[in-house]
């Protein structure tokens, strides 16, 4: 017995070590050097603040406008949800948006309006601010999805690229559903089981995507890939479609369904609608259409800018596991190549799948290391500062005119005629008083008639016969007019004849094109 006692006292410490060494096996595919936290509450606190302070820095230096939909698909929609004024475009009338991403914002609003805060400044920057915090999150759990797959110095990397990205930094503080897709995206991608993963969750990623399908339909596009490897790969595929997939979406989308119709007043499937106009339809095309090459000609290059060749090299070098990222990248890409209408946010979702391949780039050059650094955040500073501060900047600044009418007696008596391309400016959610507003409508036709011309067109067709037409009697007219320089000549006859004269000139872009002038010139009726 005491032989028998002292042989196993002397096999405890080996099973012991055996145990801790297939313990250190399994750190293979986690962070060798570092804590394991699942994101936010789990990283440093300090890696968090820097976070949360530079995209507050990123947020107060972008003071232009990008495209419409960051206004007029959000804040214009919550601030008619909740002071009751405001204008709701045609998407809205048809039923192809929903109230779950302006509810957000309305939030907002709601606790604004109680807390009797509602200043128009604070409508403007809170819900960009809000915006600016889910970015900062993003980039943590970017960072620790990279620490516990490769190691703290490769996420360091992609934490770097992420934040030197002149288009995150242009995009991720705005207040566009494609910037909330994205950032749902990288939370999603932080939960998604890649091999090596120790923070994987079907649950979580699913609930996700899931919720960025609701704001955004399109969202769905990046994640097919992903989610049909995960299937494929998974053990227990029953489990995964009856106890997360079926129940995510039986959740998400009944959630979404209830708060349509609280808004809506009825039933709406807006998801299915978003699809059939955008994808079976492809009536997108009514506002513009690029051949099919676009995307990968220059809608990719021009988001990743001089990320491109660290984004080729990184692609040559990552693991075989990373395929996946890139697979997403390029069907992405493909499947929006085969829609006719194309923007440069499209894409915006892929671009945090880039940067693990950037950062894997940056860790493993071989040599000039520093140089290629500095090369990427000099490169990336000046068209971020650019497009953030100076570009499109004047259809934000010239709502500070129109603000000023709110506070003064003669705002009863003001009425606003914006002469530019329809939805050029942000509406009630950058003025919050109840002028009287209008603007050049350009809504598609959705019955089928080929000789349709919406408002914009037929008045950019003769814009002086179309003002004459339409001021016949001088008691219609506005008291303000507001429009791009490039028009002045042509009405100026018009003007002179109206009594109107120019009280203010707001820079816009030093690139003009089209109906878009340099500048944009605000005309007031002269008081007699």
């Amino acid at each position: 017995m005491e032989a028998a006692g002292g042989l196993l006292a002397r096999a405890r410490p080996r099973r012991a070590e055996a145990v801790r060494l297939r313990k250190r096996r399994s750190v293979l595919y986690g962070a060798p050097g570092g804590r394991r936290g699942g994101g936010p509450p789990g990283e440093s606190p300090w890696l968090v603040a820097l976070a949360v302070a530079l995209r507050g820095l990123n947020c107060a230096l972008v003071q232009t406008s990008f495209v419409p939909d960051e206004y007029w698909q959000s804040l214009e929609v919550a601030h008619r949800m909740v002071f009751n004024y405001g204008y709701l475009t045609w998407e809205w009338e048809n039923g192809l948006r929903g109230y779950s991403y302006p509810l957000i914002f309305a939030s907002i609003y709601k606790v604004l309006q109680l807390l009797a805060k509602d200043d128009v400044q604070l409508l403007i920057w809170v819900p960009r601010l809000v915006q600016a915090l889910l970015a900062a999150f993003a980039d943590v759990k970017l960072y620790s999805l990279v620490r516990h797959l490769e190691n703290a110095e490769t996420a360091k990397w992609v934490y770097f690229c992420q934040l030197c990205s002149w288009f995150t930094w242009y995009s991720c503080t705005r207040t566009l559903t494609n910037t909330m897709e994205t950032l749902l995206t990288i939370f999603a991608l932080s939960y998604y089981p890649i091999k090596g993963s120790k923070m994987g969750s079907s649950c979580k990623y699913l609930t996700l995507i899931a919720f960025a399908i609701v704001i955004r339909p399109t969202a769905v596009i990046p994640w097919i890939p992903l989610v049909f490897n995960h299937f494929w790969q998974e053990q227990k595929k029953a489990d995964l479609i009856l106890h997360n997939c079926i129940p995510v979406g039986l959740v998400t989308v009944g959630t979404s369904l209830i708060i349509d119709r609280v808004f809506f007043g009825k039933w709406v499937l807006v998801q299915l609608n978003f699809l059939k106009f955008n994808v079976l339809q492809n009536l997108g095309t009514f506002y513009g259409s690029h051949p099919w090459h676009w995307y990968f000609t220059q809608g990719l290059p021009v988001i990743l800018a001089t990320h491109l060749p660290f984004f080729i090299h990184g692609c040559v070098q990552a693991p075989k596991r990373y395929r996946i990222f890139l697979m997403a990248v390029i069907w992405t890409v493909l499947v929006y190549s085969m829609l006719s209408h194309k923007e440069f946010r499209f894409i915006y979702p892929v671009l945090p799948f880039c940067m693990v391949f950037c950062g894997y780039s940056l860790k493993h050059l071989k040599a000039c290391k520093k140089s290629a650094a500095s090369f990427l955040l000099l490169s990336n500073l000046l068209p971020a500062l650019y497009t953030g501060l100076i570009h499109q900047r004047g259809s934000l600044d010239v709502m500070s005119h129109v603000q000023q009418l709110c506070n003064n007696s003669y705002q009863s008596q003001a009425s606003i005629f914006i002469m530019m391309p329809c939805h050029s400016t942000p509406f009630y959610s950058h003025v919050h008083c109840p002028l009287k507003m209008r603007f050049l409508q350009c809504p598609p036709d959705l019955t089928g008639n080929k000789s349709y011309i919406d408002e914009a067109d037929l008045f950019y067709s003769n814009p002086l016969a179309w003002l004459n037409e339409e001021f016949y009697n001088d008691t219609l007219l506005p008291s303000h007019l507001i429009f791009f320089s490039v028009l002045e000549q042509e009405i100026s006859s018009f003007l002179a004849l109206k009594d109107y004269e120019k009280s203010a000139t707001v820079f816009h872009t030093h690139v003009p094109q089209g109906r878009v002038g340099s500048h944009i010139y605000v005309y007031r009726k002269k008081l007699k």
